[in-house]
């Protein structure tokens, strides 16, 4: 009935040729740039380096903003650093560094931990206009496009692992003539998502009903979990992005075949 609907388990992946097919040599395992933090921490790009690892990422490099250098740099030599805002979180004119960094990279991931701040807004709304390579946004990056989504839903090779809640904020505030709800049935959200990602560009990761749901371009995956888990945004998103840069021909499927990798860590 549902030919845009493909079901995986984490023990079965759908796609299990791209397994087999990962580089094997670390220099054409890719460039990620993970970007994230302020003064207060800096947990989220912490953990997304980590994940970009065990995920078998080539290279990572971290964008700090310089707030954190002092408390930060002596413990995380990954590290790189932009300029603050005075309260400490990533200033406007750190667009130069992201920019050139983000040449570098064959994806970036926005990790979150960025804090509440207008310049930083400002910053991250730059950027994502700018930047023309594969960008991914979690946690509270993806607050900072919730109440104008569309520029970012209209971006080609963007993802957003987003909570349940984020995903009504987008749809509402995008116009979109479906409403996500909390009480939806499994069918209905899948043709939901199946019709969001048919309108909008920008891919989709979220999780609901102890379900992974990914959904490209009016394709739509779900993956049951076997147990529930509550902390998982920075883990999947690194997985996904790193499966993602590495088969960038193949958005849903390295997607959806990141879930199962993620699932074992």
């Amino acid at each position: 009935m549902h030919d845009y609907w493909h079901k995986q388990s984490a023990a079965q992946p759908l796609y299990p040729d791209l397994l087999w097919s990962r580089p094997e040599n670390k220099a054409r395992a890719g460039k990620l740039l993970i970007v994230g933090g302020n003064s207060h921490g800096f947990a989220a790009a912490g953990e997304a380096y980590a994940e970009a690892g065990k995920a078998g990422i080539g290279t990572a490099r971290v964008l700090l903003p310089d707030s954190l250098q002092k408390t930060v740099g002596s413990v995380f030599e990954a590290g790189e650093y932009a300029p603050s805002t005075p309260s400490g979180s990533f200033a406007k004119r750190a667009l130069a560094e992201l920019l050139d960094l983000g040449t570098w990279a064959d994806a970036t991931l926005l990790a979150g931990d960025f804090g509440r701040n207008s310049e930083t807004s400002i910053l991250l709304e730059q950027f994502a206009a700018k930047y023309t390579g594969q960008l991914a946004l979690t946690k509270d990056a993806v607050d900072y496009f919730v109440k104008a989504p569309n520029a970012l839903l209209a971006r080609p090779d963007t993802l957003l692992v987003l909570s349940f809640a984020q995903l009504q904020k987008i749809a509402t505030n995008s116009r979109f003539s479906a409403a996500f709800t909390f009480k939806m049935d499994f069918l209905p959200l899948i043709e939901t998502l199946h019709k969001f990602t048919q309108e909008h560009q920008t891919a989709l990761i979220v999780k609901h009903l102890q379900t992974m749901f990914v959904a490209v371009n009016g394709q739509v995956s779900t993956t049951k979990l076997t147990e529930d888990i509550d902390i998982w945004r920075v883990k999947t998103a690194a997985h996904a992005t790193v499966w993602w840069l590495q088969n960038p021909s193949k958005p849903f499927e390295a997607l959806t075949t990141s879930i199962t990798t993620a699932s074992k860590y």
